[in-house]
């Protein structure tokens, strides 16, 4: 029997339509990986393959559940791709022996997603919503963790996952992440350049002293099925439903960084979505001028200051606040203007008289997506977006590091700054 707050979700946000999950192996799971495929039948079981080197025991309680997936319009080429990945899971020769695997069919006629908004977001929730009722709820919050089909991890993944949440207090949790090699000398360099402004950003975040400095990797992140529930489920959106997921994740059942292990995203060129790690990399192998160019670090230090403005002023009025805004930037009191903040304000005040409260409530509405609208306002303004040497040397300037030359010495610090893993 299912707990009535997973009961009431499926009643009311649970995903409807035709999808069912195939060769389902029980309810007793501790836990599932979800893993939404779209025309990847050279990468899947490379993937599969990479989770069955996991410990058998721990296997034996995790469901991992295929979404194969297109949606009516999609290329003929990605639906005979996934047909075929259909029915290599179909068959007897290819089945990893620990692996708990099943599967659900998104992609044949009748079953596939809409033209309309169906994409990476609809499959994670299909996937996810469908999971619920196969985990166990009898010892704990069983676990939901998002995986993507061309990621790789390591033997530890779900050991490290799953003792992680023994003791988090966190609902939610972020994994680290290292992208895997290109192929080319161009595409090695694509992807060392859009990880390290992918994690420049997180810095920048971090050094402000940001609630939402964490890393919003689709294929690296988990929760507590409670969370999830509590969370409103998966998000819909065709690109970046991972941001806004562990956006809302934070919020709902706060965020924790999972330690000692990591994921591996692939590296390659795509362009399903408008913008993410493949149309990146497609930009800057393509040698388009300013494919991709980093924040200026004073664009931090602003996000910082008004970050500590609030919370000394807890006891103000929103006008003043306001008010004090201008010295630290003027771009930031009209970015602050057009937001209608000292209205905000009124209404955060007569909500939560106690000041605690109020600036848990303040980080709730000024949030990972109104902080990037700032930067990137301040971006158009007079802190323009620069090469990568021009700006990183203030990074690491502000965080009391010594600077690095080049973009491998640069990823790797950062990698070992964020990851805290080998």
């Amino acid at each position: 029997m299912l707990p009535v707050h997973v009961n009431k979700y499926l009643d009311s946000r649970g995903i409807s339509g035709p999808w069912r999950i195939a060769l389902s192996a029980g309810n007793a799971f501790a836990g599932a990986v979800v893993i939404p495929a779209l025309a990847e039948s050279s990468t899947l079981f490379a993937t599969l393959d990479s989770l069955a080197q996991n410990p058998p025991d721990i296997l034996s309680k995790f469901l991992v559940l295929i979404v194969v997936n297109h949606r009516t319009d999609a290329l003929p080429v990605d639906k005979a791709d996934n047909y075929h990945t259909l029915q290599r899971l179909a068959e007897v020769s290819y089945s990893p022996a620990p692996l708990q695997l099943a599967w659900i069919d998104a992609a044949t006629e009748g079953k596939e997603l809409p033209a309309k908004g169906g994409g990476v977001g609809l499959s994670r929730k299909i996937g996810f919503d469908l999971a619920l009722p196969s985990l166990s709820y009898r010892n704990g919050d069983p676990i939901l963790i998002a995986l993507d089909a061309d990621t790789l991890v390591r033997p530890d993944y779900l050991p490290v996952i799953a003792n992680h949440f023994r003791t988090a207090k966190a609902g939610g949790a972020v994994i680290p992440f290292c992208h895997q090699e290109g192929i080319t000398p161009q595409e090695k360099f694509a992807i060392r350049r859009y990880e390290l402004f992918l994690r420049s950003y997180v810095l920048g975040l971090s050094l402000a002293g940001s609630p939402y400095s964490f890393h919003t990797v689709g294929s690296a992140m988990a929760c507590r099925a409670t969370a999830y529930v509590r969370a409103g489920g998966m998000n819909r959106r065709v690109a970046a439903e991972d941001f806004y997921f562990l956006q809302q994740l934070h919020k709902t059942s706060a965020l924790s960084q999972v330690k000692e292990t990591v994921v591996f995203p692939s590296a390659r060129v795509s362009s399903r979505v408008p913008f993410g790690t493949g149309r990146t990399v497609g930009r800057l192998l393509s040698g388009e001028e300013g494919g991709l160019l980093f924040y200026q670090p004073e664009c931090f230090r602003i996000l910082g200051k008004w970050l500590a403005h609030v919370t000394r002023k807890i006891d103000c009025g929103g006008e003043e606040i306001l008010a004090g805004t201008e010295l630290i930037s003027p771009q930031l009191h009209a970015y602050l203007t057009v937001l209608g903040f000292a209205e905000v304000w009124v209404k955060l005040c007569g909500n939560h008289p106690d000041y605690a409260r109020r600036l848990v409530a303040f980080n709730d509405w000024f949030d990972g997506l109104k902080t990037m609208k700032l930067i990137h306002y301040l971006s158009a303004g007079p802190y323009p977006r620069c090469e990568p040497e021009q700006v990183l040397p203030g990074f690491f300037s502000d965080a009391g590091m010594a600077s690095v030359d080049g973009v491998e010495q640069q990823l790797a610090l950062l990698r070992e700054m964020q990851n805290g893993v080998d």
